[in-house]
């Protein structure tokens, strides 16, 4: 059994106020020389809703359904909360912890995906927060497939579909749309090279959407497909943008609905809000097509146990072998442990993992 004395849940962060928007948004570009003039393009994003992402909030009420669910099951694991970009961060919440005695964590990542900002990103902030301390932090693996990540989504399709259904519309008229955010295709296929073009990020993402749509709707065709995507428009990124597949799914004449199911996001955060219930929403109705929105897992009942389970996954040591999944990738390999600024005892699928 492996000892650990709190749990970090580790997240991307946000603004709370107006006055917060471009310092955050410079915290995300950093070292990008991206000037003010630009990062205000994407701050109206956020001032549209008053300069408050809800990423925090949520992240306040994860924190506490994790505690609530810890405690039910006797588990004696406080909950830290840092983020990568705005307050708590990491290096205050480590030296935190370390000051209450809490020097062995364990971190909840609220990404599930293989991908350099999901993994590599959340490692190198940790080395930052680590070096010159005496904490050492292990994370659980990516939970892409876990039954808890994966049971909210299937529901919440069910539901969608099952809404369009009641109002006439067939299921094989139904398109189902799932969206994860776009990432640079050179990114995309250095998360695994060995699963090809689109590496493991790619290839997880499919494998995810295949079994929610076999689950919820399996007389309803559906896509993979992308938003958010920023940068040099000369850099090829994943594709199609979500705007661009409604759009030719309304050209083809077979789609009269569409449920779009934003599976590569944990919370309902800014992205989620702005990029599919504005814009997204918004391309549907000018296309003339219905739409439903599936929600993230949020606080899901299910979500937050999968979590606990996979606290007790790497507490307890569970095999390889008994580890839930629901797809033939599953259940992906550990990561190395990062302590005092420096990875060690990695295995090799785990450094792979990374995806620098």
């Amino acid at each position: 059994m492996a000892h650990y004395d709190a749990i970090l849940l580790s997240s991307f962060g946000g603004p709370e106020g107006q006055d917060d928007v471009i310092p955050f948004l410079r915290n995300v570009t950093a070292g990008r020389g991206i000037p003010d003039e630009r990062l205000e393009e994407v701050a109206h994003h956020y001032r549209h809703f008053g300069g408050v992402s809800p990423i925090n909030e949520q992240n306040r009420q994860l924190k506490a359904a994790l505690e609530a669910e810890l405690a039910a099951r006797g588990i004696d694991l406080p909950v830290y909360w840092g983020n990568r970009n705005w307050a708590p961060y990491f290096g205050d919440v480590v030296r935190e912890a370390e000051a209450n005695g809490h020097t062995e964590l364990l971190g909840l990542v609220t990404s599930a995906y293989t991908s350099y900002s999901g993994v590599g990103q959340y490692r190198e902030d940790f080395e930052k927060a680590t070096a010159g301390t005496g904490v050492a932090i292990d994370r659980v693996r990516e939970y892409f497939d876990h039954p808890g990540f994966v049971q909210p989504f299937i529901e919440g399709v069910t539901t969608a579909a099952a809404e369009l259904v009641a109002e006439g519309v067939a299921p094989e008229r139904i398109h189902v749309l799932f969206v994860t955010h776009s990432i640079p295709n050179s990114a995309a296929d250095a998360s695994g090279p060995s699963f090809g073009p689109g590496g493991a990020y790619v290839a997880q993402h499919l494998a995810v959407a295949s079994v929610i749509n076999d689950a919820a709707t399996p007389a309803s065709p559906w896509s993979l497909v992308y938003q958010s995507r920023s940068g040099d428009p000369r850099t090829p990124w994943l594709e199609p943008d979500i705007n661009d597949a409604i759009g030719e799914l309304a050209a083809g004449g077979l789609t009269e609905a569409i449920v779009i199911v934003p599976f590569g996001f944990v919370s309902d955060h800014m992205e989620v809000m702005w990029d599919l219930d504005n814009e997204a929403v918004e391309t549907a109705g000018e296309h003339g097509l219905k739409v439903r929105r599936a929600p993230t897992p949020g606080v899901h009942p299910a979500y937050v146990s999968g979590l606990v389970d996979l606290v007790l996954e790497r507490v307890n040591d569970v095999p390889d072998a008994e580890r839930p999944h629901l797809t033939a990738l599953g259940p992906w390999p550990d990561h190395a442990r990062i302590a005092d600024g420096a990875e060690v005892d990695g295995s090799v699928a785990a450094q792979e993992a990374t995806s620098r």
